[in-house]
């Protein structure tokens, strides 16, 4: 049911792309409603992409889907000192998308979750194929 609400005046938009009228169907808007994730699992999902919005974690994740690799090795592949390494690895840690294990004093990093190698690849693959079109 389309409702086209007259008591709200709306000002012609410049900007394209905007509603010049109010006009609201109802059951569209429950049925965007009810897709909605619940708070717990958008809270995760937007840590998640928070995470992965920082250029040298990419790069982390991308090194650890060929293998298991310690801090010191991490380091030298991102171009970072160790601390700073380890400083972004916390972030993946929380997110339980890589884990560690020590070897003597060394620590060595791996995926835990394949799921984020499956989201990189998608991403990269959309941006490639629209970067060679």
């Amino acid at each position: 049911m389309l409702k086209r609400s007259s008591n709200t005046a709306v000002r012609p938009s410049s900007e394209p792309g905007s509603c010049e009228v109010r006009a609201v169907d109802e059951d569209r808007v429950l049925r965007a409603r009810q897709a909605l994730l619940a708070k717990p699992v958008l809270e995760d999902v937007t840590d998640a992409f928070k995470v992965l919005s920082h250029p040298t974690r990419i790069h982390l994740l991308q090194a650890l889907a060929v293998g298991e690799l310690c801090v010191c090795e991490l380091a030298e592949v991102v171009g970072l000192s160790m601390s700073a390494t380890s400083h972004q690895l916390r972030d993946l840690r929380r997110l339980r998308l890589v884990e560690f294990r020590m070897e003597g004093r060394l620590a060595f990093y791996s995926i835990r979750d394949p799921f984020v190698l499956g989201l990189l690849d998608s991403a990269v693959d959309h941006y490639a194929e629209r970067a060679a079109s």
